[in-house]
């Protein structure tokens, strides 16, 4: 699909069907539309590694789904669901180093794990422990992952948006969000893009800035798809101009996602979101994370103990392939930074929203309940 041509009907990153696993290539965006199959662990776990899917839900998802499709296709080729239930557990422990820092990945093996492990301390006495029934039963599981996500993004949108509007009033307002958190990122919705999609739907929403998100312009590429798609009012600024732009009044608040949230509320985000929300506290604009409760690891007491994937030099040194930098130029390419939990006005996940007391130390406890206050 070329640039200026119709539109597609859907902009689903992931499709399943038990037994067939299709995600998005989001390396051809904007350009080409193409579904790849991933229906394998190792066709998922290169299309997680390579970034063909992104986006800390999708990614969580991608990987359940290849070991689903995997369950599916194979499961006839097992007497019992608990030897299924075995060698389901491998695929899963394979899939979780696919990438490091989104936590949503770790979480969706554990539970997928726990899932097998009880099937299997159930059904250990069971002469008539099929694998059918385990498929069966582990399809619905992954199923239900997918339910949920959609779900959950949408409460997300609705609990930011209605913060936001208490706190900026009901006259139209401008948001500014970085990398991309909608639909291609989740299940459906989005996360932080689902905020902003709340306040569009609801009429609340004058302008939405994206970044374009560089070295991997997923901004541009797909930020800025989606919004075009969803006929949202926005431009897309290049990381550098936003510092301007706020200078000027243009966006009244900030919001983004998270691949990992620790216990204190330091929030490891795509690389460059420390950034602004320096920025936006220099100009006195809110800066708030938007993630499914997933996101929050509270084994994690603060954000330094956060693995930081580091990326390929090629993807700051090329486009498409073709050279942009100084050949020999040494190259450091984090793929994620993190920014303080004192530089968050609010975190807003499915289960409400934690608002910030703008102290300057580490002011979040995310052990507990969620609430607005």
């Amino acid at each position: 699909m070329g640039l200026g041509t119709e539109m597609p009907k859907s902009l689903e990153a992931i499709r399943y069907v038990p037994g067939n696993l299709m995600l998005l290539d989001q390396l051809q965006l904007p350009f080409r539309e193409e579904y790849i199959d991933c229906s394998t662990p190792e066709l998922g776990f290169e299309a997680i590694r390579s970034m063909k899917v992104r986006g800390a839900p999708a990614i969580a998802l991608a990987a359940a789904l290849s070991v689903a499709a995997k369950v599916f296709n194979t499961h006839q080729d097992y007497k019992q669901g608990n030897e299924l239930a075995r060698q389901t557990q491998k695929w899963l422990s394979y899939l979780k180093d696919a990438r490091p820092t989104a936590v949503n990945l770790m979480d969706v093996v554990f539970k997928l794990t726990v899932f097998c492990e009880d099937w299997i301390k159930s059904n250990s006495s069971d002469l008539n422990d099929s694998s059918k029934n385990f498929n069966e039963a582990f399809q619905k599981a992954c199923q239900d992952l997918l339910t949920q996500d959609v779900a959950d993004n949408k409460n997300i949108g609705s609990a930011g948006a209605k913060h936001l509007i208490k706190i900026l009033g009901k006259n139209p307002f401008s948001m500014l969000t970085h990398c991309n958190t909608g639909s291609l990122a989740t299940a459906g919705y989005g996360t932080a893009l689902g905020v902003i999609r709340c306040l569009h739907e609801t009429q609340n929403l004058l302008h939405a800035y994206c970044t374009e998100t560089r070295p991997y312009n997923q901004g541009a590429r797909l930020t800025a798809f989606e919004l075009v798609y969803e006929k949202i009012p926005a431009t897309l600024v290049t990381d550098s101009m936003v510092s301007y732009l706020m200078s000027l009044g243009k966006v009244q608040a900030v919001v983004v996602g998270a691949d990992r949230i620790a216990r204190n509320g330091d929030t490891a985000n795509k690389i460059g979101t420390y950034q602004l929300a320096v920025a936006a506290r220099h100009h006195k604009i809110p800066f708030f994370v938007a993630a499914p409760f997933t996101s929050v690891d509270l084994a994690l007491a603060a954000g330094n103990l956060i693995e930081i994937e580091q990326r390929p030099a090629q993807e700051l040194t090329h486009v498409q392939g073709v050279a942009i930098a100084a050949p020999g130029i040494g190259v450091w390419n984090p793929g994620f930074d993190v920014t303080p939990g004192s530089l968050i006005d609010g975190i807003f996940t499915e289960r409400g929203a934690v608002i910030s007391s703008q102290q300057q130390d580490a002011i979040y406890d995310l052990s507990q309940p969620f609430f607005e206050v």
